[in-house]
């Protein structure tokens, strides 16, 4: 089992951050296309290979998020349409999210079998996450899905601020 840390760092215009193991080794870093259409979120090894892209579709009536691991498209995060509270779907084949992802809490299953667990670390500066990986095959496709669950998340603070 392998625990990795997402930690983003507040008012960071930059939108870069990394993934550091328990032993505070740098293993992935992700890049955000600052200002940039359509927005992009890249994640590279520590060999800086690209390991996943994270891609909102634009000029979507809802907003919509590609994730794709290893140049294959995974899965993606839709809006819903609902007048009371948001809500998002996750599409992928095989892959599902069980408990509460929008406070980010919640295991991620492939075929029914648990792959990767994600919880929050509450009074931290920042959103700061702890990812335990069950399965060392899954580690990219875990880590982009935390960090694209993050990006709808922003997203969606963005878009209620305006």
């Amino acid at each position: 089992m392998t625990y990795l840390y997402v930690k983003q760092k507040l008012f960071s215009l930059s939108e870069k951050f990394t993934v550091k193991d328990q032993h505070e080794n740098d293993v992935y870093s992700v890049e955000g296309s600052f200002m940039q259409i359509p927005k992009t979120f890249s994640i590279k090894d520590a060999a800086r290979s690209e390991v996943a892209l994270i891609t909102k579709k634009t000029f979507s009536f809802l907003p919509k998020f590609f994730v794709e691991v290893n140049g294959q498209e995974v899965l993606t995060i839709e809006k819903e349409f609902s007048f009371v509270k948001a809500r998002y779907k996750i599409d992928a084949a095989g892959i599902e999210v069980l408990g509460n992802w929008w406070d980010m809490d919640f295991q991620v299953l492939q075929h029914g079998k648990v792959v990767g667990q994600v919880s929050k670390k509450w009074f931290t500066w920042g959103d700061s996450y702890q990812v335990e990986i069950v399965d060392k095959r899954m580690e990219a496709l875990v880590v982009a899905l935390v960090v694209a669950i993050d990006c709808v998340k922003a997203d969606q603070a963005t878009a209620a601020a305006t």
